[in-house]
């Protein structure tokens, strides 16, 4: 029995499309687990997204994210950048595509988990999370936060880091040229991990 996890993200500028490649690695990392990269379509003109100086989506060899296919998953993992607070436009606008799947209870009882980017520290990294949760849960769904199980480097204060107990995260920099740090990338390949392994037991038994 294979537990199969979606990681589902839409991402400006590429930081969070590195971010979910680290996740995807540490779900892998689990016995019995394996994890699907999709992005969420886009919803802005490619000549929006020059003036912006963001790359052309979508990102090359990911599949688009379809709704209709959600049920099909055992959990998720879902990576947005923070707008004000909150998920992007094009990140709301596939959740809002869920309407059907919220009628039958497709989704109840699925687990799910989240990781997120923004320019600068008082981004609102957590408020993300925090403002999405609604999304899930009038469809029954279980968060499983990352915690602070990673270690003690998440409580050194000294370096400039994204992400907390909410999950994993990066900064963009006002620019969007500062790049996800090898801490970054760490810490969301073990929020992987360690979702990856909620969603089995959930799931059940794994046989040998």
């Amino acid at each position: 029995m294979s537990v199969n996890i979606d990681i589902i993200f839409y991402s400006t500028y590429g930081h969070v499309l590195e971010l979910a490649k680290r996740q995807k690695k540490g779900v892998d990392s689990v016995e019995g687990c394996h994890a699907n990269l999709y992005q969420v379509p886009e919803t802005l003109s490619p000549e929006i997204l020059e003036k912006m100086h963001s790359p052309p989506k979508p990102w090359d060899g990911i599949p688009i994210a379809d709704s209709h296919n959600l049920p099909q998953a055992d959990g998720f993992l879902f990576g947005t950048p923070t707008r004000y607070g909150n998920v992007s436009a094009q990140f709301k606008q596939f959740w809002d595509s869920t309407g059907s799947l919220w009628q039958r209870g497709a989704l109840h009882g699925k687990p799910f988990g989240m990781f997120v980017s923004t320019a600068t520290q008082g981004g609102g990294q957590e408020a993300t999370v925090s403002s999405a949760l609604s999304n899930f849960v009038h469809h029954g769904m279980i968060f499983v936060p990352a915690g602070n199980s990673y270690g003690p480097e998440l409580f050194d204060v000294e370096k400039l880091r994204g992400g907390s107990a909410w999950g994993a995260g990066t900064f963009a920099g006002p620019t969007g040229a500062r790049q996800p740090t090898t801490l970054e990338l760490d810490v969301a390949e073990h929020q992987g991990r360690e979702f990856a392994q909620v969603a089995r037991r959930l799931k059940g038994p794994v046989p040998a």
